[in-house]
């Protein structure tokens, strides 16, 4: 099923176009620079990590650190090492969520702890930070080393907070969105920041740059979490209705449960609280949040963040950067994986 499009971004289908134009050079510089830093004499190192990583095709992340630095003014290469390191932050989080989450596909395919074992993905996972870190020491930038190990430290609390708040059915919105801005938000802000100070921004344009890339991160998660109630596993490269299944408390079950009032207070109780799920609980779910507009609700407030993201890029005037950083903000609203 396609995710309705909110009316901000509906005039003009979203594209990556010009921001992939624009960062080719650096990307492919990038890319060998993670083939370089996956390399290691154990065979299952590099094995486990290009499962994961080549299955990456945008690169999201890092392509935000580039686009940043670039549009701040960067001319040297300390941004590209760095890009690098948030690429493999981000790789190393998702081979230990799917130990946790016991996944069983991660960006179309067999997830890496299935293949390998829950203590090789994990320790793999290790690797890629260890690896990151060294990639921020040799980017020369200690603020920027300062911006991307928070944002490690900050990734781990906001995966435990959702780990202890799981199957939580009165959970308030304002905590789901502490958890999405620490688990998921914080590393495209740090992405972005990073970027910025490698250039040598000013602290305005960081803290700027630093603010689109935290409400796109928003949006990003978002528009995940109503994904999973509404795509299907060709396009998002992972099952639908894990988050379901799993008894994760994402907005739109929150919105679902707030609205569908105390007639179904069991229902919820018995599929997100105990788990005790039946083959025909998932479409049922999907038919309320349909019926009591909770999907729409939240890629509405995805939507709002995107707008907030590019109003973050104002100041940098004329830049052709600019344009390409607002289209990736549209079009994280508007995809459909």
């Amino acid at each position: 099923m396609a995710v309705a499009t909110h009316p901000a971004v509906a005039e003009k289908p979203p594209s990556l176009d010009a921001l992939l134009t624009l960062a080719r050079p650096d990307m492919a510089a990038v890319d060998a620079l993670i083939k370089r830093h996956m390399d290691s004499p154990v065979p299952v190192i590099p094995a486990l990590a290009d499962h994961l990583i080549a299955g990456s095709a945008k690169r999201l992340r890092p392509l935000l650190t580039v686009a940043a630095a670039r549009l701040a003014g960067a001319r040297d290469e300390a941004c590209l090492k760095l890009a690098a390191a948030v690429e493999f932050i981000h790789t190393a989080t998702l081979l230990h969520d799917d130990v946790v989450d016991s996944s069983q596909l991660r960006r179309g395919r067999v997830a890496a702890h299935l293949i390998w074992g829950a203590p090789s993905s994990v320790l793999v996972g290790d690797f890629l930070f260890a690896r990151a870190f060294e990639l921020m020491v040799g980017a020369g930038s200690m603020p920027a080393l300062e911006i991307l190990a928070r944002a490690s430290r900050v990734i781990a609390e906001g995966e435990v907070l959702q780990l202890t708040r799981a199957h939580d059915l009165d959970l308030s919105q304002e905590v789901y969105l502490d958890i999405i801005k620490a688990k998921t938000a914080e590393l495209f802000a740090a992405a972005a920041e990073s970027g910025a100070v490698s250039a040598g921004a000013s602290p305005d344009r960081c803290r700027a740059l630093r603010k689109y890339g935290q409400d796109l991160g928003i949006a990003f998660q978002l528009v995940d979490d109503a994904l999973d109630y509404s795509g299907d596993s060709a396009d998002l490269g992972k099952n639908p209705g894990d988050d379901f299944r799993e008894g994760k408390a994402t907005l739109p079950l929150l919105l679902v449960m707030a609205r569908s009032g105390p007639a179904e207070r069991e229902f919820w109780i018995r599929t997100v609280d105990r788990r005790e799920q039946t083959a025909a609980d998932f479409a049922r779910t999907c038919e309320l949040m349909r019926a009591t507009g909770a999907l729409q609700s939240t890629l509405d407030l995805a939507a709002d963040y995107a707008t907030s993201a590019k109003a973050a890029l104002a100041d940098f005037g004329a830049n052709p950067w600019r344009p390409a950083l607002e289209d990736l903000a549209d079009f994280a609203v508007a995809r459909t994986a």
